[in-house]
C-alpha cells in the first residue's frame, strides 16, 4: 500500500477535534507521542530482561509501530501535506547528508 492511500484511509477512522489546524495537530502529535512511549516501553522491557523477543512481543511491538504511523498520517494531514511526499523528502535529505558525510552529528540542518 501506499502511504498516501494509507494516509486516506486513516481519515475514516479519525475521530477526534477538527475544528482548527492547531487543535488537529495538538491532538495527534500528543497522540503520537504516547503511542511512541508505549513502543519505546515495549522495547526497554526487552533490554531490562522482562520479556524475550518472543512472536507475541514482536507483535505487539508491530502493533504500536501501527499506531505511530496512524497518528504521523494524521499529523501530516492536518498539515494539508502527503505522507508519500513527507516520506520521499526525507530520504532525499538523508542521502544529500549520506553524500556530504554528515548522517552522523547533530542538528537539523547538518
Amino acid at each position: 500500500m501506499q502511504l498516501s492511500k494509507y494516509q486516506e484511509k486513516t481519515n475514516e477512522t479519525a475521530t477526534y477535534p477538527k475544528d482548527t489546524v492547531m487543535e488537529a495537530l495538538a491532538y495527534t502529535a500528543l497522540g503520537c507521542t504516547g503511542e511512541a512511549g508505549e513502543l519505546a516501553n515495549k522495547v526497554k522491557k526487552i533490554i531490562r530482561g522482562d520479556h524475550k523477543l518472543t512472536y507475541e512481543v514482536r507483535e505487539a511491538i508491530l502493533n504500536e509501530v501501527g499506531d505511530v504511523l496512524w497518528y504521523l498520517a494524521q499529523i501530516t494531514q492536518s498539515l494539508g501535506a502527503d505522507l508519500d511526499d513527507v516520506a520521499n523528502n526525507n530520504l532525499a535529505k538523508l542521502e544529500d547528508r549520506r553524500k556530504r558525510n554528515k548522517i552522523m552529528g547533530e542538528g537539523d540542518y547538518r
